[in-house]
């Protein structure tokens, strides 16, 4: 019994200082990682809205709003111009995807077009799924009217609202178009008017 209650105290002594030293490591590193989290989300809304200079999150009770029926939405900015003129707009959100979930950050302009798109994180196949963050991929949402919903095509598209998949990655290209065509739609329903 006497050994028992020993292993028992040395055992809460491990644990104790475990705990302590991973505190302490959260809480030295959670700065630097919420800092890189801003300057990567800083570079996606300018690599997807280029033409606007400064951004600005839109008012915090439309936000709620919008949130409150479209959960996966994470974040929407304004883009501005040198002049303050609004040119369009970024909206981050998750989609789940075949390995997890997928964040999306999509650029419309005012005119009504997708001016970029951007995957932030994701946890899809290497090789396979993995390779919608490349540029290949991304670049093909360019240009795309927001006026109909975005559809993933196998072939060469032949719309101007079709977007060819990822070779044996349908699965996740889908997830990367519900999450622009959910953009697409708050910016139609929400942001356009």
């Amino acid at each position: 019994m006497n050994e028992t209650l020993k292993l028992g105290l040395i055992l809460l002594l491990i644990t104790a200082v475990s705990a302590f030293i991973l505190a302490a490591s959260n809480n030295a590193t959670s700065a630097k990682i919420e800092e890189a989290d801003k300057i990567a989300n800083d570079e996606a809304r300018k690599e997807t809205l280029p033409d606007a200079k400064d951004f600005e999150p839109i008012d915090k009770e439309k936000l709620d709003s919008i949130q409150s029926s479209n959960e996966g939405v994470l974040e929407i900015f304004e883009g501005k111009d040198e002049s303050g003129e609004i040119v369009g707009y970024t909206l981050k959100n998750l989609v789940g995807g075949f390995g997890g979930d997928i964040q999306v950050m999509t650029g419309i302009s005012v005119e009504g077009k997708i001016t970029g798109m951007k995957i932030l994180s994701h946890s899809e196949t290497p090789g396979l799924g993995a390779k919608a963050e490349e540029p290949e991929f991304q670049e093909r949402f360019k240009g795309i009217p927001t006026e109909n919903d975005l559809v993933i095509v196998k072939e060469s598209p032949s719309n101007n609202n079709e977007v060819e998949a990822i070779t044996s990655a349908t699965i996740t290209s889908n997830a990367v178009a519900d999450g622009v065509n959910l953009a697409r739609e708050i910016y139609n329903s929400q942001l356009s008017k």
